[in-house]
């Protein structure tokens, strides 16, 4: 099973376990609707949209609403920590939720209870959490952008808001320096798939790839498009590719679909997800030997 765990911004959404199918720019989770936006529910659109093409069972999904208070997330944190290890996911996948370092570590302690320990993903501020709670080396995969990858890098940051550089400064051409920072402090997942102009892909501190095209700068202004990275390459991973390679073809089919919705700023993140499907038929084959009859 793969799991994707995080919350929605909409108030009195309950916490909810099951299996997710979209329903035009909705998702679907046990007769409950959410708006395909951005964050978690562009994430699991995605990696439906993976899914599908490869003939594989679709996520499920443990989602709770959360509009900043807090009280959504601990609510998932806790039944996480109380039933993870009989859930026992293949894939884990953690996204926006409130990083609160306590109950990460408590997370990660019913983690290590499972059968067999899930390839572990997180993102947004889940990986803020892991992070700062000294577990980011436990993790198999970080997708960060070039400003969470400033925070990596960080040894004394709990937050990206806290890094020691101003957060807007961030450049994704410094990536190379903000790497060996983030692996020499312990600060990194085993993968990381660092957002931007250029992609990069890096395992246990070594850039594998670069990848720059298409060059699609209007992804760069559309809210959602990194999450919907994160979706494809969980997805790809829970097929058991490689994660280098489930990375590669994550951050290629991402630019792929922007330039198929001949995407701008003002392009809506559901138009670029509906592209996926296409960009997997013309060139998943190619990319990764995965071909579908």
């Amino acid at each position: 099973m793969m799991l994707v765990c995080g919350t929605v911004p909409i108030k009195n959404f309950p916490l909810t376990l099951g299996e997710v199918k979209t329903e035009e720019d909705s998702l679907i989770i046990n007769d409950l609707k959410i708006p395909c936006t951005q964050g978690t529910a562009a994430l699991i659109s995605a990696a439906l949209a993976t899914t599908e093409h490869l003939n594989i069972t679709p996520p499920q999904a443990l989602l709770v609403g959360d509009s900043g208070e807090g009280k959504g997330s601990r609510l998932l944190y806790e039944y996480l920590i109380k039933n993870v290890p009989e859930l026992s996911p293949a894939v884990l996948v953690l996204h926006y939720c409130l990083p609160v370092m306590g109950l990460m570590r408590r997370l990660y302690e019913s983690i290590e209870k499972c059968t067999q320990k899930p390839t572990m993903i997180a993102d947004a501020s889940s990986m803020y959490a892991a992070k700062a709670a000294g577990l980011a080396a436990r993790f198999d995969i970080f997708t960060p952008d070039s400003c969470e990858m400033a925070f990596l890098a960080d040894p004394d940051a709990t937050h990206p808001a806290y890094i020691s550089r101003h957060l807007f400064n961030a450049d994704i051409t410094r990536a190379p320096e903000l790497v060996a920072d983030a692996y020499h402090n312990n600060n990194a997942a085993r993968l990381l798939l660092i957002k931007g102009a250029v992609d990069y892909v890096v395992e246990n501190g070594k850039i594998l790839d670069t990848i720059t095209e298409p060059d699609m700068p209007g992804l760069e202004a559309i809210g959602g498009t990194g999450d919907t990275i994160t979706g494809m390459v969980s997805a790809l991973v829970y097929a058991e590719l490689e994660l280098h390679e489930a990375a590669i073809i994550a951050a290629r089919a991402n630019r792929m679909a922007g330039k198929y919705a001949q995407a701008t700023p003002a392009t809506r993140i559901p138009q670029i997800i509906s592209q996926l499907p296409a960009v997997f038929e013309k060139h998943l084959c190619e990319w990764s030997g995965v071909c579908i009859a």
